[in-house]
């Protein structure tokens, strides 16, 4: 592949090729490790589901109080990484972090299965628990509270947008010899992001 087979907007490129992981039958195209890191500097990654874009950025839902959602809060710069092994290609993205519009959170909480929902009221994420028995009951109990009636969105729930500031698209290659395209944004101008710069990078 060369640099001008590629589309000038890497959001757009992205898309493509998310369409194609779709396609092959990737097991889970959506897939997606989400890397953050404290204040001081420790960095921690798991692997998460990609939810869409908004506005340019990438969405990440989470229970507020886990571990991930404090350090994006603290330290709101993060990474996330795509591999789909059926068609051999990885795409990295790089950014800073913002908080989700609570109408987009509630929004998309609601298109979550019931289940699902409840789980987010019975789970304390990244908590300490005396067993699976515990969390189990604490679900039967929202259950028993919500009956009837529509889960409401949990105050310790929400979303944050990874706005991307550089975009690496990976094709594998023979010998190792991989196509490697970066996408970074340029310097802003009276406010507005700048435009995308596009470079091919050796293997």
């Amino acid at each position: 592949m060369d640099l001008t087979d590629l589309q000038r907007n890497p959001l757009a490129e992205f898309e493509n090729w998310f369409g194609l992981a779709v396609k092959s039958g990737e097991k889970h195209p959506d897939a997606m490790t989400l890397a953050t890191c404290t204040r001081r500097g420790v960095p921690s990654a798991r692997v998460v589901l990609y939810k869409g874009l908004s506005k340019g950025a990438f969405r990440i839902f989470t229970n507020l109080e886990s571990r991930k959602a404090r350090e994006l809060a603290a330290n709101p710069r993060a990474a996330l990484a795509f591999h789909w092994k059926a068609i051999d290609r990885q795409v990295r993205i790089e950014g800073r972090i913002l908080p989700m519009p609570r109408r987009e959170v509630e929004n998309y909480f609601h298109s979550r299965p019931r289940m699902s929902q409840l789980g987010a009221w019975a789970s304390k994420q990244s908590a300490v628990i005396p067993s699976r028995e515990a969390l189990l009951g604490r679900l039967r109990h929202y259950e028993l509270l919500f009956e009837g009636r529509e889960v409401p969105l949990p105050g310790h729930w929400g979303g944050f947008l990874l706005v991307p500031e550089r975009i690496e698209f990976w094709i594998d290659g023979e010998f190792r010899l991989h196509d490697r395209f970066e996408y970074s944004r340029t310097l802003p101008a009276r406010g507005r992001p700048g435009a995308w710069k596009r470079v091919r990078l050796s293997p």
